[in-house]
């Protein structure tokens, strides 16, 4: 059966009016063979019945504490007794098949393994929602070193002690980015398996207004795991101002032939500032990589875990 694993595992369903979707999400669950003893419902306060569905099902069922989506996972990690996290939505956009893929690729020794949203049936993904997804994901890659494809996919397996250790400090849909900014920073090994995503049942919650949330929480993240980086970046923004004071003297002058000498200084003072800042936020960025990369060897080491095999 499916649920046959040498994993210890506990399925971890955050929730809120999502009855039509558990049930179908739960059903195909339980269908696979996964025992009901290792499912747990989170409920944000649903008013549709939800809670009622899960009950009916014989998985259970825990309140959640706070709102949004980050405080539900970390009510549910409260309850979980197994090794492995698997994380899904409980409204049926994940198959539960791809359950067994996650905690494989765990046994490999993988400390966080990402479904990554491969096979997207039509009309399951909007476009705006496609290119966010697409364009976070990448600067994903861009602030952390590494080649993801799906950074903020909603179904992963985690183990237990990596969870714990994140402080859930953004909120809502942020959490994703926040697992995942914690395990690369500290050295952790991140994998990827490809699975499918089907259309939502019921009314979607995440908006397009998320995704600013969601990018603004990756900054900050990024100021958290690697200050440095981050303040070089933002340095390199004196380039604009520096450019534009460049750019007006060198017209001013083939034009008129009239030297700006305050411009012009100006001009050399922020384009010096920027591209000095540039050259440091990649120096930094590229140490950053090396450090994540000795610390995940040594991490190997010490646990007798595989080499890496996903190439993040």
């Amino acid at each position: 059966m499916s649920g046959d694993n040498s994993v210890d595992y506990t399925i971890l369903i955050p929730v809120l009016n999502e009855r039509e979707g558990l049930e179908k999400t739960l059903d195909e669950i339980i269908s696979l063979g996964y025992e009901r003893g290792r499912i747990i419902v989170v409920d944000g306060g649903s008013t549709d019945g939800t809670p009622e569905v899960a009950k009916r099902y014989g998985v259970r069922v825990v309140k959640q504490d706070g709102r949004g989506k980050a405080d539900a996972v970390k009510t549910g990690l409260k309850y979980v007794e197994g090794d492995v996290v698997v994380l899904m939505d409980g409204d049926y956009t994940y198959p539960a098949q791809a359950i067994r893929s996650l905690l494989d690729k765990i046994s490999e020794g993988y400390d966080l393994v990402i479904g990554a949203r491969r096979y997207v049936e039509k009309g399951a993904q909007r476009l705006p929602y496609r290119f966010g997804n697409w364009f976070l994901t990448k600067l994903f890659n861009i602030f952390y070193g590494v080649k993801l494809t799906d950074a903020l996919s909603g179904m992963y397996a985690v183990k237990k002690s990596v969870l714990s250790e994140v402080d859930f400090e953004f909120k809502g849909f942020s959490v994703e980015a926040e697992i995942l900014s914690h395990a690369l920073s500290t050295g952790y090994n991140v994998a990827e398996v490809p699975i499918k995503y089907r259309r939502r049942v019921g009314e979607k919650k995440l908006k397009i207004r998320n995704g600013f949330s969601i990018l603004a929480s990756m900054v900050m993240l990024t100021w958290r795991y690697n200050p440095t980086f981050t303040l070089f970046l933002l340095g390199t923004l004196f380039l604009l101002p520096g450019l534009y004071f460049d750019l007006y003297v060198v017209v001013k002058y083939l034009t008129t032939g009239v030297i700006h000498h305050v411009r012009a200084l100006m001009g050399a003072i922020f384009t010096t500032t920027g591209v000095v800042s540039l050259g440091l936020a990649i120096s930094v960025f590229y140490l950053k990589r090396m450090e994540i990369r000795l610390m995940r060897r040594i991490s190997q080491a010490c646990s007798h875990r595989p080499p890496e095999k996903s190439g993040l």
